[in-house]
């Protein structure tokens, strides 16, 4: 129990907000802001004996303009210079310069000791925590309250009665009448208590053994009563007028007591177990707020229910989504579907349901720019962007085709995509599709199963937090499908203008309009693209890139990319053109640049080393003012180098950064390329040599990364007339080789190979046709007129002519049918040296899409049949199919 202590003349203030401590009250503090900190860790933490302290009601009014500069809300500072001087008011208005509202200090107080400290533990902002457990000793008057340190502190004086004062008092009658009165209404609330929660006992005990005017204090304390009220009784100094005020709040909680149990004794039969929940979680709410353990100011489902308003969902929506609101405020947090269905209600208020980004005026000219410094080349693809974006400028809201960029690797599909959002002012978002097997990854799980998820699309909306970005549906190739189902056909909704208004995702389960997105895909290859996916797109094909074209790309986008990721420049690092071209003749054969990157930035890395083991010796400037010091003068003598330089004014940055430049760039040559990148790959002569020998032969195929050049070779041994075929061949490439053999026995005596006719070309031996490059599967009827060549070459022991390569399918009659990939097969040609190409005579309209100076230095080659491609490929004769092509 509190006793009369002496006060010291000077104690540190803690602020209570909009709470009074009464003498004999115990209570318990949240110290968080700095000022409270420091106050109880030098006062209080740091001492062994717990020091005193005063608390001092402040009072908030923010309702009230300030009259001068604005003061601080928080109830730990006041400015450092103010002070208030103590009268008969009860409390006196601070203005500050540093803070928002005005704050009432009360001019009297409590002074308390610390019966518990402790200290919470340490955030990763540095933040601190104290909880304080404070008992109330006496009342206190305010002479002068100032900020010195880091707390406030005040001068002060007791109020409390000496002991002979007080025993004067309690002479008194009316404090007797007074005292009896207060005894008996507190005795009566006891009594009440005792019988609702069985704990009367120890109150008993010291309504007979603590003064009266200190029990005034205890019972008051005790009780809910507002902030006015308790400074009334803070303010009642004289024990008669606290006795009188005391009896009055004892008496008015004893009357609120027996009303509320008559109430609860009418409603208890009526409250259902979610009633009753409710009612405690309220309760625990409050009492949460009491202790200081709640740190959010406001509701979170409140917080969530004013996000969803502001979502601006459609109305049938917003009602779909009331209803889920209402039912989780229904349930427990502790429920199995409660975090469900928060997690639910929060992507539908994270959505974009209407949230648009604004899209600049559209200049035609401007995005061709954009399109000509991100890109070289691709002049055709580049003209069908600029057509899509004029149908855009036109009519905004236009239902464009999905445009869908096909070819090999590094050619530049996905930039362009990106291209396309700068243009239109849109925001840009990549979804992978590579290896995508499951239909939820399109549509998102239902949500009766543990752990569902919205699909990609409608997460990477949310992410992206518009409802009309550029959306890059990248490698929709590489979808697969099995018991999950098909992504690819979930697709067709997606990419179909006619439905995606109101695409259904299963998580979500309420219709999602997709039809503001603009769609762009990519592949690699157009054969795994189902036709009714591929019927929702307009494939744009990027084929590759000539040898000209990546040297114009590496030395304007490449070297400037790799020097900047590497933290060089063109001062540290140089690399001609000459010896681009090498790289790209021979370490590269590629339709893309990646693998010219890559070269490139092990270039970079090599010269980054130099740079880095470098030892740069800073020289001391000619203008320097000289330093007369024993320890300058020593270091010289010693002949130390003084790593300091004193740049006078007016030096510009250019020759500050020269200090530390090197001495020269590092010019690239063969020999940094040898010992860099290794001994060339490629030479040009491997055609020559690998031809040379009868029964090999130069095909043209096409890959998923570009066009490459297949040699076809084919030997015969000892044996009983079968056909081996290696090479990891499918099924169409094995019967494109059993048509060839039975095609070039059928004509043997035609060709020479046999003297008369009936003779078995296949008599006592074997033939073995293989592919090389083992490892790579290989399929595709355009190897038939190589098959043939081959086959032709083994039996007479005629070599084929080293720079010619062929491409075409062809029928059991010998008639060579067109092929695809033409462009893709004749640059493939072109990279690897060769100058003759021989091709179906129904693909010469394939050639318009070839660039003109590849076709300047190639001779094409036109074949009807067999024999035509026989004639161009053993001697140079022409005929009336023969054309040259030239720029």
């Amino acid at each position: 129990m509190a006793e009369s202590v002496e006060l010291p003349s000077r104690l540190a203030i803690l602020p209570f907000r909009n709470k009074v401590l009464l003498p004999g009250a115990i209570i318990r503090i949240r110290c968080t802001s700095p000022s409270s900190v420091k106050l109880v860790e030098q006062e209080l933490w740091q001492r062994e004996e717990k020091g005193l302290i005063g608390i001092l009601p402040v009072r908030d009014a923010a309702e009230i303009k300030p009259v001068g500069p604005p003061i601080s809300q928080g109830t730990d500072s006041v400015d450092h210079n103010s002070k208030i001087q103590g009268g008969s008011s009860d409390s006196h208005k601070l203005d500050t310069k540093s803070h928002s509202d005005v704050v009432h200090w009360h001019t009297r107080g409590v002074a308390a000791r610390a019966l518990h400290l402790s200290r919470g533990v340490e955030k990763p902002s540095g933040r601190v925590t104290y909880i304080v457990v404070l008992e109330g000793l006496c009342r206190f008057s305010v002479q002068e309250l100032s900020t010195r340190g880091t707390y406030h502190t005040a001068r002060i004086s007791s109020l409390e009665l000496t002991k002979a004062e007080m025993e004067q008092v309690e002479q008194d009658p009316d404090f007797i009448m007074l005292s009896r009165q207060f005894k008996a209404t507190a005795m009566e609330l006891i009594s009440v208590l005792e019988q609702k929660q069985k704990t009367g006992g120890r109150t008993k005990v010291l309504l007979e053994t603590v003064p009266v005017h200190k029990l005034a204090d205890i019972f008051v304390a005790s009780f809910e009563i507002s902030f006015e009220e308790q400074l009334s009784m803070l303010d009642s100094i004289d024990p008669k007028v606290r006795l009188s005020k005391a009896t009055e709040l004892v008496d008015r909680h004893l009357q609120s007591i027996r009303v509320a149990e008559k109430i609860t004794q009418k409603v208890e039969g009526q409250l259902s177990k979610s009633q009753k929940e409710f009612l405690l979680r309220q309760q625990m709410r409050a009492i949460k707020e009491e202790l200081g353990d709640n740190d959010d100011d406001e509701d979170d489902v409140a917080a969530l229910e004013r996000k969803m308003q502001s979502a601006g969902m459609p109305q049938n929506i917003w009602k779909h989504a009331q209803r889920e609101l209402r039912r989780l405020k229904k349930m427990q947090p502790q429920q199995p579907g409660y975090n469900s269905s928060r997690v639910y209600l929060e992507l539908l208020a994270d959505l974009p349901w209407q949230k648009a980004s604004e899209e600049h005026e559209l200049d035609l000219r401007v995005a061709q720019d954009r399109l000509d410094s991100d890109h070289y080349g691709l002049v055709k693809v580049k003209q069908r962007i600029i057509e899509y974006l004029a149908v855009r400028k036109l009519k905004p809201d236009a239902r464009g085709p999905v445009l869908c960029f096909v070819g090999p690797p590094g050619v530049g599909k996905t930039s362009l995509a990106s291209s396309i959002a700068a243009a239109l002012g849109r925001k840009f978002m990549r979804i992978s599709l590579g290896g995508v097997k499951d239909e939820a990854d399109i549509r998102g799980h239902r949500r009766t199963y543990i752990g569902s998820m919205p699909g990609r699309l409608i997460e990477g909306l949310k992410r992206v937090a518009v409802c009309n970005p550029v959306m890059l549906l990248d490698e929709i190739d590489k979808t697969g499908s099995d018991v999950r189902g098909d992504p690819a056909s979930a697709l067709l909704e997606v990419l179909d203008p006619e439905q995606n208004k109101t695409f259904n995702d299963h998580y979500l389960n309420v219709p999602f309009d997709l039809s503001k997105v603009v769609f762009v895909a990519t592949a690699n290859r157009v054969q795994p693209i189902p036709p009714p996916l591929l019927d929702r797109m307009e494939v744009i094909e990027l084929p590759g890139y000539t040898p000209e074209e990546k040297l114009r790309i590496a030395m304007r986008h490449l070297i400037p990319r790799v020097l900047d990721q590497h933290g060089l420049s063109s001062e540290f690092l140089q690399i001609p053109e000459a010896m681009v071209e090498v790289v790209i003749q021979r370490y590269t054969r590629e339709a893309g640049v990646r693998n010219l990157e890559r070269n490139l930035a092990a270039l970079a890395r090599a010269a980054a080393v130099r740079v880095a083991e470098q030892e740069q010796a800073v020289p001391l400037n000619k203008g320097m003012q000289g330093l007369a010091t024993p320890l300058l003068e020593n270091r010289l003598a010693d002949g130390g180098e003084v790593e300091m330089e004193v740049i006078p004014m007016g030096v510009n940055n250019r020759d500050i950064s020269n200090t530390f430049r090197i001495a020269s760039p590092l010019v690239v040559d063969e020999a940094m390329l040898e010992k860099v990148l290794g001994p060339p790959r490629y030479d040009g002569r491997e055609a020559a040599e690998r031809v040379a020998t009868p029964g090999v032969s130069v095909g043209l195929v096409w890959t998923a990364f570009g066009g490459e050049v297949q040699f076809v070779e084919a030997t015969a041994m000892v044996g009983k007339g079968e056909l081996h075929l290696t090479g990891q061949l499918g099924d169409v490439i094995k019967e494109s080789a059993q048509i060839a053999l039975t095609w070039v026995r059928a004509r043997a005596t035609d060709l020479g190979l046999a003297a008369a006719e009936g003779i078995n070309l296949l008599e006592g031996r074997d033939i073995h046709i293989h592919f090389p490059a083992g490892a790579v599967p290989k399929d595709g009827p355009s190897a038939g007129v190589t098959l043939v060549t081959a086959l032709v070459s083994l039996f007479s022991q005629r070599s084929v002519r080293s720079d010619t390569a062929m491409t075409g399918e062809m029928t059991l009659r010998g008639l060579v049918l067109p092929v695809g990939g033409v462009k893709d097969k004749i640059l493939a040609a072109h990279r690897y040296g060769i100058k003759r190409v021989i091709m179906p005579e129904r693909n010469l309209k394939d050639l318009v899409e070839v660039p003109s100076s590849v076709l300047a230095n190639l001779e094409i080659l036109l074949a009807k049949r067999m024999e035509d491609v026989l004639e161009h490929a053993f001697d140079d004769s022409t005929s009336s199919l023969h054309v040259k092509w030239s720029s």
